[in-house]
């Protein structure tokens, strides 16, 4: 079931990112992450990819987020379909980096904020502490 969420958040970004236009280049493979991973590290993506948020156990249209520079990156919200449930993402929109604030809708649970860090296409995918 998990890999069918990943797969179709997967679909769901992607599509989002090539009606926008914003990768240059070849789309290449998502960098996915667990949202309970991420707090207060730098997740970089390669601009011609998606960050895929594995939200675990919560809905996946359970969380929004709030991006200090939207012209970074754009939040695509989760949500379920009939029997498939599309991940949340954020899609890369140029070169650059931006904090990012998750809440959950279901209260009580911890904000997870990270730094997106959007780097050209010839990058590599990493998640740190330390913006590697």
């Amino acid at each position: 079931m998990k890999s069918l969420r990943a797969f179709a958040a997967v679909i769901a970004v992607a599509a989002v990112m090539g009606l926008a236009g914003c990768a240059p280049g070849p789309v290449v493979e998502p960098v996915v992450v667990n949202t309970g991973d991420i707090q207060d590290s730098t997740v970089t993506v390669p601009i011609n990819s998606t960050l895929v948020l594995d939200t675990g156990s919560l809905d996946v249209d359970s969380y929004t987020a709030d991006i200090a520079d939207p012209s970074i990156a754009a939040f695509v919200q989760g949500r379920v379909d009939g029997s498939a449930s599309f991940n949340p993402g954020l899609a890369p929109l140029k070169v650059g980096q931006t904090s990012v604030t998750l809440t959950n809708k279901d209260g009580g649970i911890q904000q997870v904020v990270f730094v997106l860090k959007i780097i050209p296409a010839a990058g590599g995918a990493d998640i740190g502490g330390s913006g590697r």
